[in-house]
């Protein structure tokens, strides 16, 4: 849990308090934070004037912003057609083995996050995976276990 009154405050100074203001006040508490509160979003809802259940919305449609606590890596592994018809499923099989967690788990560390989502642009060297922003893409088995064995050294 955190305080976010004085960031909500300081983003609306920036972006404005417009209801076009709403994403990338949700992105900077994001950035700040890893993830939104109930707390943080009925705070940018009264400081934009428009329903709680309008900010909830809106941040539980895009699965860029968590609503709720994740590691510190996010795996993302892209669910779309062409990762699936260019080997998804060995990749999750993989970070599940060697994770611990199935798809939507954290590691009982909070180092990592394990969750599908939907394209990431990555389309033309599937399949491909995000780990917070860094993108890795033409991944194998054998691949993505280098990157992750990386990861757990860090």
């Amino acid at each position: 849990m955190y305080q976010v009154g004085n960031l909500v405050k300081e983003l609306s100074d920036k972006h404005g308090r417009e209801r076009e203001s709403l994403m990338p006040i949700l992105q900077g508490i994001v950035q700040k934070h890893n993830y939104l509160t109930d707390e943080a979003m009925v705070e940018v809802a009264r400081e934009l004037d428009i329903s709680a259940a309008e900010v909830y919305g809106t941040a539980s449609f895009y699965t860029f912003l968590d609503t709720q606590l994740k590691g510190k890596y996010v795996i993302r592994v892209c669910k779309t057609i062409t990762c699936s018809m260019k080997g998804k499923g060995d990749i999750i099989h993989t970070l599940e083995d060697m994770l611990k967690i199935k798809v939507g788990e954290t590691t009982a560390d909070n180092q990592f996050s394990l969750v599908e989502t939907n394209c990431i642009g990555w389309c033309h060297k599937a399949p491909a995976i995000l780990i917070n922003e860094m993108p890795y893409t033409e991944l194998t088995p054998e691949k993505v276990t280098e990157i992750i064995k990386d990861y757990m050294q860090k």
